[in-house]
């Protein structure tokens, strides 16, 4: 559908500017009217526009979204009146587009799982689902208030990746910054200095002066290497799925981030599954779209052989033992819960015991990366410093007072 440039007028006489898709410029007007806005020019754009940064959905919208059609459904509010409340007071230019588009849908006939699904990139497969199973068992109210503590929940996971990945990054950067500053401005003086007293230099002063010479004498590609390594590296695993099956699998191999990184994963599946399973979709349909949300293909590969356990007749939690990726306890919460008929409680576990155990284990991680990074720092900076200062001491040692 092309995109549009507009410029508007409320109905107090302000002025609004943005991109709409629409099929013309007679369907643009209405579509404008029905955001009650009045249009006064417009220009037709590429049909990449649309696509441009600053024109997506976040999480914060989709969980005001939840939250309004979780009170919405709840007081007995029609839904398109609902929807038209949502999207008049929404700030998202771009979500109240995609909002104008569904309310049409709905209108024209569809449901509301139909109409989310025409915009996978607002809402996926699990949400479009969750909405579907919903809207067939008559649950809707529940399903949005899980989907909304969901997408808080996943906010905090962010924050706690983050937290886990922030901190060893900018620490490197510091220790680069600093090793090229004595490569490039300390090590140069004192070999000055060095060579005019004639002195033999120890060996490892000879190998940090050729590392320091080749850095001031190629230094664009020591900084443009990392760059393009990274570049290569990106385009390799986004060409060949093999390779992005060796990164997935490489990146839960990491010491300490890797585990972490892993039970982040399994957190992420095991709250999404109780999600579903507790929505009434089916353990294997459930199987099959936790392979879509785990965004790492070793472990969607160990989900899919587990689904097909399931297929062939096997329990959820044999399943998941065979798996080998989750622990006793997990397996015996769920064979628990398979035995008393309670699975979606104990899913309901399993979801709060990963969640507790990525907490406790970012929390770990951090408090053991800071004195291994620093003791890494100063061990680099000792080797550097040594290197410089032997053979001044010998130089000292020489002389005669």
């Amino acid at each position: 559908m092309p995109a549009f440039q507009y410029k508007a007028i409320d109905r107090d006489g302000r002025q609004a500017r943005g991109r709409l898709d629409a099929v013309n410029e007679v369907d643009l007007e209405l579509r404008l009217r029905k955001m009650g806005l009045d249009l006064v020019t417009c220009r037709l754009l590429a049909r990449n526009v649309s696509a441009m940064p600053g024109g997506t959905v976040t999480r914060q919208d989709l969980i005001t979204f939840c939250f309004d059609l979780e009170q919405v459904s709840r007081s007995g509010i029609p839904l398109i009146d609902g929807l038209r409340d949502l999207r008049d007071g929404m700030d998202n230019p771009r979500f109240r587009e995609v909002l104008t588009s569904v309310l049409e849908d709905i209108e024209g006939g569809k449901t509301l799982s139909q109409a989310l699904s025409a915009f996978p990139q607002a809402f996926n497969t699990v949400f479009v689902s969750l909405v579907r199973a919903g809207e067939l068992a008559g649950r809707l109210p529940e399903v949005f208030e899980n989907l909304a503590a969901t997408l808080k929940w996943q906010d905090e996971l962010v924050s706690q990746t983050r937290r886990l990945l922030v901190y060893p990054a900018m620490v490197l950067v510091v220790v680069s910054a600093v090793i090229m500053f004595l490569l490039l401005y300390l090590v140069p003086q004192v070999v000055g200095l060095l060579r005019t007293m004639g002195l033999e230099l120890p060996i490892q002063t000879r190998i940090l002066i050729a590392v320091s010479d080749f850095v001031a004498a190629y230094w664009w590609l020591v900084a443009s290497l990392p760059v393009l390594a990274a570049g290569l590296a990106t385009a390799i695993v986004k060409s060949n799925e093999r390779a992005r099956y060796f990164l997935d699998y490489a990146t839960l191999r990491l010491p300490v981030v890797g585990r972490i990184l892993q039970k982040i994963i399994l957190a992420r599946f095991a709250n999404f599954f109780a999600l579903m399973y507790r929505s009434g979709i089916t353990i294997l349909e459930a199987m099959r779209t936790s392979e879509e949300i785990v965004a790492n293909r070793y472990v969607a590969q160990g989900l899919q052989r587990a689904g097909q356990q399931i297929n062939a007749g096997e329990t959820l939690s044999e399943a998941f033992q065979n798996l080998g990726m989750f622990p006793p306890l997990v397996v015996r919460m769920l064979r628990v819960g398979e035995s008393t008929g309670a699975i979606d409680t104990a899913l309901l576990n399993v979801t709060y015991f990963y969640n507790r155990d990525v907490r406790e284990s970012v929390d770990k991680a951090l408090k053991l990366l800071e004195p291994t990074l620093t003791l890494v720092l100063g061990i680099v900076l000792a080797l550097i410093l040594f290197s410089v200062l032997t053979p001044v001491y010998d130089m000292l040692g020489q002389l005669k007072f």
